[in-house]
């Protein structure tokens, strides 16, 4: 007598495979500024420093290349912390002292992205061989 088997068949590849995910989902439309301070010092830091690098790639700075992203660099040991400033005058502060990447990037999707406006999609009309020639027939 055998177990059905139920479950997925591959394992997933963790950690990376979460960030990558949360990667395409984000979105900076309706952000205009990003302020990410840290202490490169202190032992907190480097998770925001990671969230700095995913944060500034190309894929993800094209959808909104007018997004400013200011870095401060402190040296006064304080928590880092990273403040949005959207295109609606609010600002949303993340106190990142104990967060990882892959939680500030779920923040981000799950408080921010939905602000942003929905895509606009753009009705192409495809023309065709056969469609030029029907209308340009002698007769």
């Amino acid at each position: 007598m055998s177990v059905p088997f139920s479950g997925t068949i591959g394992r997933s590849r963790g950690i990376v495979d979460a960030i990558h995910k949360q990667l395409r989902l984000l979105n900076l439309k309706p952000v205009g500024r990003i302020a990410i301070k840290f202490d490169p010092f202190g032992s907190k830091a480097s998770e925001t420093r990671n969230f700095l690098f995913h944060i500034t790639l190309p894929k993800v700075r094209e959808t909104n290349p007018e997004c400013v992203i200011k870095t401060e660099i402190l040296s006064d040991r304080s928590d880092p912390n990273v403040e949005f400033k959207l295109r609606n005058g609010e600002k949303v502060i993340f106190k990142a002292g104990n967060l990882t990447t892959l939680e500030l990037l779920q923040l981000y999707n799950k408080h921010i992205t939905p602000l942003a406006p929905p895509p606009e999609e753009a009705s192409i009309a495809i023309v065709t061989k056969a469609s030029k020639t029907k209308g340009s027939r002698r007769k």
